[in-house]
């Protein structure tokens, strides 16, 4: 795991400014740091190195590749490179490897077999600078489910990307001015959705791509090599899965065993989180039956029973003879961590789970390297009770045109006092033109969102504006929806940054190319059944965890930020960030609407997720001033 940064044709002195982004990524890669340049200093980039595979110098970064021909700077790891690499020799393309390192590689297989069917080729997490000096091209290519970040963009006329926006701030003369629409978005999500980042000018690489740019570096061009719709489309028509259930089962369980045979391969320790719930105690019972010695498994817990997972994660640790390490953490530290979060995720980002994610990753980095989780295991396998919801709501709605209902909707929003609570929200709902539409409203519910900024453009939700019915059931579109947006720019976003700022590499077995695949190929009953969620992975998992450990109820992952906003010490701290004349004198939130959303949590009781959205935007303002 390491962060990469770069830029063409500056305009300032290249080796000060490439310095600088990378010390602002250095938590990214604490083991060593480079850079290159081209012989007209045209083109630089950078990296910073936490070595995880071939520690040696031969793992370096940037590298060339043994022609010379290709420069690379590489975040991430391609857990097939083994594999590559014999190809490479079988074929006569490469003799022999100076290192063991999967840069290396890469960087043959690209000089070989060309860019898109190199990563074609590859399954893993990565994103990837490579130049070519020959034609002075550069490619950006960012994984398929978007697990490691990549920024690239204009600043000042010059073309610039990294894996932290923090690291493209630390350019000279840096100005680029906030997205307002982008913010927009923000605050109805609590994060800013890909392509867009809360700087106008600068973009995140949608998952899947490839950015190409030519000389003079102006014209970037964008290619999907790997589309999340596309394969969940296929999935559910010409691929569909015609096995048996026990079969589905089985196949699933392989796939996943393979590809947590894949990333337990490194050459430092490797461990995993563990909570009570199903997806991260799967990932760990597989991972301890490819293991002969315990598995390094990590849980954090706090006194309050509502939140608490430790009691429960300590018992399945047991039963699978895992070495497990579990942490007491106090409100005292939980809520240390607040202060952190806006250097943490560079910019604004609201979901509070990241404060307990990064204790665990803390907790976690002290004993190891790298850490296997369960992520993903809700979206792919119909974990969320808002599945269910949906799928009931738009059973009801969807029945009656739209053209009846959506001036019924009007109606009642605005005849209704902002009091009505659920009854509000469900009138709202009412309104949804679509199943991905009546998604976005279970986010938005209140129109009072969008007057938070004084600008009230939005940009197009366009991961929510698919056809109608584009998949055969509610259920699945509304998890799609969630892997295209939700899941990469919510969840990866806060396993990446928090993970990362304390350099530890976190890798996520169901996101595995093939496992995503096979999950998109199964039929929905597979996943949901008579009110049994998860139904695939729990099969597997009983044949390793008692049933009756694991049919508790699902505390999650999160703290009472509710509660504590309310006790003195947070309560001034926010009162200070969203004081009138800070809000006003700042020109870009609508004051009286901050004030009304917050005195109406603060003594009408009613809490909306936008306080805490108000509160991480203001913090990351406060942020952004001391670094200017």
């Amino acid at each position: 795991m390491c962060g990469i940064a770069g830029f063409c044709n500056l305009r300032a002195d290249s080796k000060n400014n490439i310095a600088r982004m990378m010390d602002r990524m250095v938590h990214r890669g604490p083991d060593a740091g480079g850079f290159w340049t081209n012989a007209d200093d045209t083109v630089t980039f950078g990296h910073r190195r936490l070595s995880i595979v071939d520690l040696s110098e031969a793992g370096s970064q940037p590298m060339e590749s043994h022609s010379g021909r290709y420069v690379i700077a590489f975040n991430g790891e391609i857990y097939n490179h083994r594999d590559i690499a014999w190809r490479l020799k079988e074929e006569g393309l490469v003799d022999s490897f100076t290192g063991t390192s999967d840069t290396e590689v890469l960087l043959e297989a690209f000089e070989h077999y060309g860019v898109e069917k190199t990563i074609s080729m590859c399954k893993g997490m990565f994103a990837i600078a490579l130049y070519d000096k020959e034609t002075k091209d550069i490619w950006l290519l960012r994984d398929r489910v978007g697990e490691k970040p990549l920024y690239y963009g204009s600043v000042n006329g010059s073309f610039v990307f990294a894996s932290e926006i923090g690291s493209i701030e630390e350019i000279e003369g840096f100005n680029n001015p906030i997205d307002t629409k982008a913010l927009n978005i923000y605050f109805v999500h609590g994060y800013i959705p890909q392509p867009y980042s809360i700087y106008k000018g600068i973009n995140k690489l949608t998952p899947g791509c490839i950015l190409h740019i030519k000389a003079p570096y102006d014209k970037p061009e964008i290619a999907a090599f790997w589309s999340m719709k596309e394969v969940a489309k296929r999935g559910q028509t010409e691929e569909r899965y015609t096995g048996s259930f026990e079969e589905a089962s089985l196949e699933l369980e392989k796939k996943i065993k393979d590809a947590i045979a894949d990333q337990m391969v490194a050459d430092v320790p490797v461990g995993a989180f563990l909570s009570s719930g199903i997806d991260s105690s799967t990932v760990v019972a597989l991972m301890q039956s490819l293991n002969s010695n315990p598995v390094r498994t990590f849980t954090i817990g706090v006194e309050d029973p509502k939140y608490n997972e430790a009691e429960v994660a300590a018992k399945i640790a047991a039963h699978l003879g895992t070495k497990h390490t579990e942490m007491y953490i106090s409100e005292s530290d939980a809520k240390a961590v607040i202060p952190k979060l806006a250097y943490m995720f560079g910019e604004p980002f609201a979901d509070s789970s990241q404060i307990p994610t990064y204790l665990v990753s803390k907790l976690t980095r002290q004993h190891v390297t790298v850490s296997l989780s369960g992520d993903g295991g809700d979206e792919l396998f119909s974990g969320y009770g808002m599945y269910d919801s949906m799928e009931r709501i738009w059973g009801k709605i969807g029945r009656v045109p739209y053209v009846f209902r959506r001036p019924v909707s009007d109606a009642l929003c605005a005849l209704m006092p902002k009091t009505a609570g659920v009854k509000r929200s469900k009138a709202y709902m009412l309104g949804a033109s679509s199943e991905n539409d009546l998604y976005e409203r279970s986010m938005e519910r209140d129109p009072l969102y969008r007057k938070i900024v004084k600008d009230s453009e939005i940009y197009p939700f366009a991961h929510t504006s698919m056809e109608e019915n584009y998949l055969p059931d509610v259920r699945s579109n509304i998890m799609l929806t969630d892997m295209l947006m939700y899941h990469p720019d919510d969840i990866l976003v806060k396993v990446d940054r928090c993970g990362m700022a304390v350099s530890l590499e976190s890798r996520i077995p169901f996101l595995d190319k093939d496992v995503v695949e096979f999950a998109w190929s199964l039929p929905i009953e597979y996943k949901n059944k008579d009110g049994v969620t998860k139904r695939i992975l729990k099969d597997i998992l009983y044949r390793y965890v008692p049933k009756e450990l694991m049919d508790l109820p699902k505390r999650g992952f999160s703290i009472p930020v509710q509660k504590w906003l309310l006790e003195p010490e947070l309560r001034s701290w926010a009162e200070g960030l969203i004081s009138r004349d800070k809000l006003e004198k700042q020109g870009l939130l609508n004051a009286d609407i901050v004030r009304l959303i917050w005195d109406d949590f603060t003594i009408r009781g009613i809490w909306r997720n936008q306080v805490w959205y108000i509160l991480m935007f203001q913090q990351w303002m406060e942020e952004k001033g001391v670094r200017n």
